[in-house]
């Protein structure tokens, strides 16, 4: 201001309202500058001035370069803390980007032969329980076993068609073939159990198939769960490894499997239940008229008997075998999926060395710069994090 002149009504407001007070302040004059007075000497001489003025004394205590400071300081800090919300909410968001992508890529590849070994397991150890989970429900896909057992098998034994099996023609053609030159005196027992065991040798081929439609899903959720395990999809070549052991070990499962099923098939063949046919009602001419050729004996109507009576009986074999086929299978073969999928790939994986495990951990060199790049960031963002939420908190 020039000499003679006051700036009052500008400071109190009156002449043009700020939305926070003025402030004024004595700046120093290019004389000052020119004879070189320091600031700690042009602060006291603007105290002294707003101080002894009669026109600013009543201002004295909110003016000057130092309460300047102080308003813009305390100003400023009010401005920042109404930004800190924003600025953590978007220093977290990124901070859970970063992990989440962290957790992507996966933990980083271990140096020794032991970390390397313990990161392998622990990846196997989660692919293991994410096939578990979909044979248990937990995801899907274990349900396509149950149906191989209610729809396909009993449709399955259902086409072999036993009555068709056991026509008029062919019951003839096995009793007689049965009894070769000597008619049979009292029952063509040989003739019984031919016609038994030809019908129930059939059921093989739908045990077989069940068998194999079980292994056909049990090895597409082999890949389900390789395609779902994170892990494996950082480490190509162990990804391979893994997907041939397990699909190597279903394979020598299946083959048991099979095993056992046609045995029980084979079990019913080879001994046949005579409780059965003690029930059958008892013809006392089984035979007929024993003047009469071989041919005469076997009329129509005692044919029509024999074949409804294996009928029966295969019919309740059948019954049984379409219950004890799925337990067979699934203790064969599912049962031990899930209890021993990778044992063998374990116990060959202990055998390696550590360059051979190192092979199997073999990450994409970009992955691995990815990785270190993120981590830094991630450090950098936490610290900020820290820092900010430690201005939110203070008075």
């Amino acid at each position: 201001m020039d000499k003679g002149t006051d700036a009052v009504d500008m400071l109190e407001g009156r002449s043009y309202k700020l939305q926070f007070p003025w402030i004024g302040v004595v700046n120093r004059s290019q004389a000052d500058i020119n004879k070189s007075v320091d600031m700690i000497a042009a602060r006291r001489r603007e105290h002294e001035y707003f101080a002894n003025s009669p026109e600013y004394r009543h201002l004295a205590n909110r003016m000057g370069s130092e309460h300047l400071g102080k308003m813009l300081s305390k100003h400023l800090e009010t401005v920042i803390k109404s930004r800190i919300p924003g600025l953590q909410s978007l220093i977290n968001k990124t901070i859970n980007e970063l992990e989440g992508e962290l957790s992507r890529l996966g933990k980083p590849i271990a140096s020794d032969a032991g970390g390397k070994l313990y990161m392998i397991m622990e990846i196997c150890r989660n692919f293991d329980q994410v096939f578990k989970e979909h044979l248990d429900g937990v995801r899907s896909g274990g349900e396509k076993i149950y149906s191989v057992f209610d729809n396909q098998l009993p449709a399955a034994l259902k086409r072999l068609q036993f009555d068709k099996h056991l026509s008029m023609e062919n019951v003839r053609k096995l009793i007689t073939e049965a009894d070769g030159y000597q008619p049979h005196l009292i029952a063509p027992e040989q003739g019984y159990r031919r016609l038994i065991e030809s019908s129930l040798v059939t059921i093989r081929g739908p045990a077989e198939a069940a068998v194999d439609a079980v292994h056909a899903i049990l090895k597409d959720l082999v890949h389900k769960a390789m395609a779902e395990t994170m892990e494996l999809k950082q480490y190509p070549t162990l990804r391979v490894e893994v997907g041939t052991a397990a699909i190597d070990s279903l394979d020598r499962m299946r083959g048991e499997s099979k095993k056992a099923t046609l045995q029980l098939v084979d079990m019913e063949c080879c001994y046949l239940t005579v409780e059965f046919f003690r029930k059958l009602p008892q013809d006392i001419e089984k035979g007929g008229n024993p003047t009469h050729s071989i041919f005469d004996r076997y009329n129509d109507s005692y044919l029509r008997r024999v074949g409804t009576n294996v009928l029966s009986y295969v019919n309740m074999a059948c019954a049984s075998l379409k219950n004890s086929i799925p337990k067979s299978v699934v203790h064969c073969q599912v049962r031990e999926a899930k209890r021993s999928l990778l044992d063998h790939f374990f116990t060959e994986l202990g055998k390696k060395e550590s360059r051979h495990l190192a092979k199997l951990l073999d990450e994409d060199p970009a992955i691995m710069q990815r990785r270190t790049s993120l981590a830094k960031r991630l450090e950098l963002y936490r610290n900020a994090q820290a820092e900010i939420d430690a201005v939110a908190w203070s008075k």
